[in-house]
């Protein structure tokens, strides 16, 4: 039997195994697309980055051995629950966000997870979410959609290879865009403050080495001024920041995006759902389901990767970053998670893979 393009690229990509569907859209066939990209560019800069893009999207599985169970992602810290009118993605990742539930429901919470879901039951979709922007808790909508995906014009492969990447997003997206400039052959600094590292030290040790091997590090202090001076003179001298952050925080650091931009750096701002909904909290399952990238068990939702918008963004980041750099400009590449997956959402629908032969999940070596 010939296989669709789409249904193959899925089932090669590992993510087939974490759930038993064929999710809907080609973002796996998306990332290959990306990565082949990827790879022509880098060629031109001198250093060459030969990965399949649609691997990328089950790595993290790989590694951690987990699958999904459903309705609960595979990273377990999300959960697909009812609400009055739809279903709804909550996330509740730090133990922090657990420390805000009650706030939340407005009422005990025992056991945290009960109560959210008795409590969401009877609440519409767009008061949850609103309640949850409010409180920095990162909770979806499940097909919400999102804004249009906006990457810098496509552009010939160039010369224009980054020397300074300077780091300070977080856990898997902004990460995974570093590596793989790390990979085309910039040196690539972490950026983390003494009151927040990255919450991804306390996952998977070999996950986090992965997409750090061979960066350095730097740990700054915003409230001590020699940290500050230190921080902004290592950014003016970047041809690349990418970050993850409010505005107005970076502004608090003293970094201003439009000025960096402005003396020829480019700056990719990486978040759930776009530089002007920065108060809106988003993680890779919520986001993904925010989007539409979910299965369907008669009329009830079920995860069908591992954070996919993740891997997807940070995969499209890299690209953007490579194509605005051969462009021979500065520029701001505001780039939503939500809109990267909605990209790939093209109307084809989830299918059980029953009777098709899925791989597992595979991460580099």
């Amino acid at each position: 039997m010939t296989l669709d393009r789409r249904v193959a690229d899925w089932l090669e990509s590992g993510v087939v195994a974490l759930s038993g569907f064929v999710p809907p859209g080609r973002a796996a066939t998306r990332a290959r697309r990306w990565s082949r990209e990827l790879e022509r560019r880098s060629t031109a800069w001198g250093h060459p980055v030969r990965i399949d893009g649609a691997q990328l999207l089950g790595e993290r599985a790989a590694l951690t051995g987990a699958t999904g169970q459903g309705s609960v992602s595979v990273g377990r810290a999300c959960r697909l629950l009812p609400c009055a009118d739809g279903w709804v993605a909550v996330s509740l990742p730090r133990a922090s966000d657990l420390e805000l539930v009650e706030a939340l429901i407005e009422g005990p919470a025992p056991e945290p997870w009960n109560a959210v879901r008795e409590w969401a039951a009877a609440i519409p979709g767009v008061a949850i979410v609103e309640r949850a922007r409010l409180l920095g808790l990162a909770i979806a909508r499940v097909g919400e959609g999102s804004q249009s995906l906006l990457l810098p014009s496509h552009v010939s492969a160039g010369t224009r290879a980054p020397t300074l990447v300077v780091d300070f997003s977080s856990l898997w997206a902004g990460p995974l865009c570093s590596s793989l400039l790390g990979l085309a052959g910039a040196r690539v600094v972490k950026v983390e403050t003494v009151g927040r590292p990255d919450g991804a030290r306390r996952g998977e040790p070999r996950f986090y080495e992965l997409l750090h091997a061979g960066h350095e590090s730097f740990t700054f202090d915003p409230r001590l001024a020699g940290d500050r001076e230190r921080l902004a003179a290592l950014v003016s001298s970047a041809d690349v920041v990418i970050e993850g952050s409010r505005p107005r925080a970076l502004a608090g650091w003293g970094l201003s995006a439009v000025d960096e931009v402005a003396r020829g750096a480019v700056w990719l701002s990486i978040t759930g759902y776009g530089r002007s909904y920065g108060d809106r909290i988003g993680f890779g399952d919520d986001v993904a389901a925010a989007a539409g990238l979910v299965g369907w068990q008669g009329d009830e939702p079920v995860f069908v990767g591992d954070a996919i918008a993740d891997p997807l963004t940070g995969l499209a980041g890299a690209v953007a970053v490579m194509r605005a750099l051969d462009g021979g400009r500065g520029r701001l590449i505001d780039l939503a998670m939500a809109s990267v997956v909605a990209s790939t959402l093209d109307g084809s629908p989830c299918a059980s893979a029953a009777g098709l032969t899925a791989l597992a999940p595979r991460a580099r070596t």
